[in-house]
């Protein structure tokens, strides 16, 4: 007994070390089938979930994973978060859709007027292709990236036209939101991290399933394996949110900011200013709090009386050993 549990302690200790090196290892799972675990959040992805996620993009589409799989009470379903979805298990539904993604931007209460008239094609084509279901167009880019990484399968129908928001153009669709990003090598589409938007924000996720995982046998254990060193972050990736995009012109708002590195990988630490920016004049913060082990962050604010009608923009500004990064969110106070 004291042997088995000092081998669980040294595996934990060697996660912990050895949460840089970028690679997966095969684990059997309790179904028999397959495992693999991803150290770079210290969590398992198995079976028909690691088919979807293997097959339909990989970390490219949903990230990587942040959850165990678990059974949600609130959706009588199966599910797994990773840092842009939420899989969902299906038993009963015809193959290949036993497997679906969680409509997280509906979740979320992400809404927007369908498309105007005059923005709507007189035909779909390579450029322009109008939804009925939901009333909204998607165009170019968002257009080009939707139909080559899945379509509705993997991003459901548009619930809005590209806008520009938090200083980025952006697209919503019901499980997703892409983000345009000319700075980037292409593909220049990357996706909002909504998987730990949802998490940090809806909560109720069971703490087993979001408690780090050791690793099974595997080279990191091997006597004289040496470890890869921590890589030095060198960029800080910010985004913003508001819990309330319409409000009124009185009560209580929240900003929600996530900062990752150059890696994709959540920031422990860094401090957060936000300035909220008023016709009467500007409103600014320091968060009490550092961003946690996921990269979240949260102030609760009370609003300021002002126009209805007139956006309400506030910067943010993340710090964080030396390096700054910044990004915008909005709200419009209405009522």
């Amino acid at each position: 007994m004291e042997k088995r549990r000092f081998s669980v302690l040294l595996a934990i200790t060697i996660a912990v070390l050895t949460g840089s090196i970028a690679a997966t290892y095969p684990r059997q799972s309790l179904q028999g089938g397959r495992c693999e675990y991803f150290v770079e959040t210290r969590h398992y992805v198995c079976d028909a979930f690691l088919d979807f996620y293997k097959t339909r993009g990989g970390v490219e589409i949903f990230g990587y994973p942040i959850t165990e799989a678990f059974d949600d009470q609130r959706l009588g379903l199966r599910v797994q978060y990773f840092q842009n979805f939420r899989m969902e298990w299906h038993p009963t539904n015809p193959d290949p859709y036993k497997v679906l993604l969680g409509l997280l931007v509906d979740e979320l209460g992400y809404k927007f007027p369908p498309a105007r008239p005059e923005q709507i094609p007189r035909f779909n084509s390579r450029l322009h292709h109008y939804f009925p279901e939901t009333g909204h167009v998607v165009s170019y880019s968002f257009l080009d990236y939707f139909r080559a990484k899945g379509g509705i399968d993997i991003f459901g129908y548009p619930r809005s036209e590209f806008m520009y928001e938090n200083g980025l153009i952006v697209q919503y669709f019901q499980r997703a939101r892409m983000e345009w990003h000319p700075e980037y090598s292409p593909p220049r589409m990357r996706l909002t991290p909504l998987g730990q938007i949802y998490v940090e924000r809806v909560g109720g996720i069971p703490p087993e399933a979001l408690t780090p995982q050791y690793p099974p046998a595997g080279p990191a254990q091997l006597p004289g394996t040496t470890l890869a060193p921590e890589p030095t972050v060198t960029r800080l990736n910010v985004s913003a949110t508001v819990r309330y995009i319409i409000t009124g012109r009185e009560g209580g708002q929240t900003v929600f900011v996530y900062v990752t590195d150059q890696r994709n990988q959540p920031i422990q630490g860094a401090s957060i200013r936000i300035t909220v920016k008023y016709p009467a004049g500007d409103q600014v913060f320091d968060f009490e709090e550092l961003t946690n082990e996921s990269g979240f962050a949260r102030h609760y604010f009370e609003i300021q009386p002002t126009t209805p009608g007139q956006k309400v923009v506030v910067d943010v500004v993340v710090t964080y050993g030396g390096l700054t990064g910044r990004t915008q969110t909005f709200f419009l106070p209405w009522w």
